[in-house]
């Protein structure tokens, strides 16, 4: 045995002895270690800026693209931020127990409970913040954890671990029930991914390479997540107006994110007027267009097959003229990664036809791809965004953290 794949399956006993503890405990104990990691990271956020300032200044040497440094950064600002969605966490219901209860005509009582998922590992890239939400949102709903994160944010993720331990071990949960790895290497995560007997769940939150790695190499059970190549559709009958907030804000205001749109649709009937509109709002984004809009706009890159294909995480975006609803809709349920769709109208029957047709996690009429997150849903936080349809789909907050067990009791029935 490999000294990786050693060294995994030390952190993964450690962790599924501590999920024993972890899980019977009463959800008042799990929220006040929650509240807790909001505290300590507060209190210790001068260490994790500095930290992270490591980070940033590595990432930066390696000429890591300004969008990803963005997702990386840490600040005061972000880290309450961070704080604050923990609490709302431990706000939320308790996920566990609860359920149904009914009677068999032989007399047998069945309960249907909710019970975590077991231990759950997290492959991620340079987002910080996921540290924190992952454990959290893992604690609350009584499932251990192991996360991986990227090398450019190893330090800023360490030091949040670190505060999380401390919360735990003040609330009276054991520290080992959220692991993190410290090797972030290449060989280390693909043996992360074949811990059967171990691992539970693995969750792969990051582009298109990571989950490609992921369904190639796992052979524990995997919920992909994170890519996101997002839509917005101008139908004619739009406010063009409120269109182009809707474009700006899906585009411009994070497009490092997921849900953040990567391609414009235009319908034929309101390209001429709309898209000037957008080329002078969308002023920092470089516009690749197809045939009609490089004809109508001047100036701009010919959009190739691959550009619509793309998920930039970058101010860049595809832009296409359609000729109506039914167009638009086969042009995203080809292209896209059943994340995030949008589609700006005034005609109701128009956006039933949208919300029924496109294949997507989150479908919005009128409103930015941009708010398809945990916290923005009032799931407190998320574990990722699954773009598949079994067992979770969408935002995954704590319900999608658990599994079902039946307890059924008796006065001696025999089959």
């Amino acid at each position: 045995m490999n000294s990786a794949r050693e060294m995994l399956i030390q952190q993964c006993t450690a962790a599924r002895a501590a999920m024993l503890t972890l899980s019977s405990s009463k959800g008042g104990v799990r929220n006040k270690a929650i509240s807790l990691m909001a505290d300590k990271l507060q209190e210790d956020s001068a260490y994790i800026i500095a930290e992270n300032a490591v980070d940033i200044e590595n990432a930066k040497a390696k000429g890591i693209k300004e969008s990803f440094i963005d997702r990386l950064m840490l600040n005061e600002t972000r880290i309450n931020a961070i704080a604050n969605s923990l609490r709302k966490v431990a706000a939320l219901d308790d996920p566990l127990g609860g359920g149904s209860v009914w009677t068999r005509p032989n007399g047998l009582e069945i309960k249907k409970v909710k019970v975590p998922l077991g231990l759950i590992a997290m492959i991620y890239e340079a987002r910080p913040n996921v540290t924190a939400d992952a454990a959290a949102l893992c604690v609350k709903s009584g499932n251990a954890c192991i996360l991986r994160c990227g090398k450019e944010a190893i330090k800023s993720s360490l030091a949040i671990v670190k505060s999380i331990k401390k919360a735990l071990s003040e609330a009276g949960l054991p520290e080992d029930c959220v692991q993190i790895l410290s090797d972030t290497s290449r060989e280390t995560a693909t043996e992360l991914m074949t811990l059967d007997g171990y691992v539970d769940l693995l969750i792969p939150r990051g582009g298109k390479s990571l989950i490609r790695s992921v369904v190639e190499n796992a052979t524990v059970p995997t919920i992909e997540t994170g890519a996101g190549n997002c839509h917005l559709y101008v139908e004619k009958s739009a406010d063009l107006k409120m269109a182009l907030e809707i474009v700006y804000n899906a585009k411009v205001s994070r497009p490092s994110v997921c849900n953040a749109a990567e391609t414009l649709l235009v319908d034929r009937a309101i390209a001429a007027e709309f898209l000037p509109l957008v080329k002078e709002k969308l002023d920092i984004v470089e516009l690749r267009g197809c045939e009609e809009t490089t004809a109508i706009l001047g100036g701009i890159k010919a959009a190739t097959e691959d550009d619509f294909f793309t998920e930039y995480d970058d101010y860049i975006m595809a832009v296409k003229v359609v000729d109506g609803l039914e167009e638009a809709v086969a042009h995203i349920n080809k292209h896209n990664t059943k994340h995030s769709e949008a589609i700006v109208t005034s005609d109701l029957s128009k956006a039933e036809r949208f919300t029924v047709a496109v294949d997507a996690a989150a479908v919005y009429v009128n409103a930015s791809t941009r708010f398809t997150d945990g916290e923005e849903f009032g799931f407190g936080a998320e574990i990722g965004i699954s773009t598949q349809k079994l067992h979770a789909r969408g935002p995954m907050g704590l319900a999608e953290l658990t599994t079902t067990k039946y307890i059924v009791h008796g006065n001696g029935q025999i089959r």
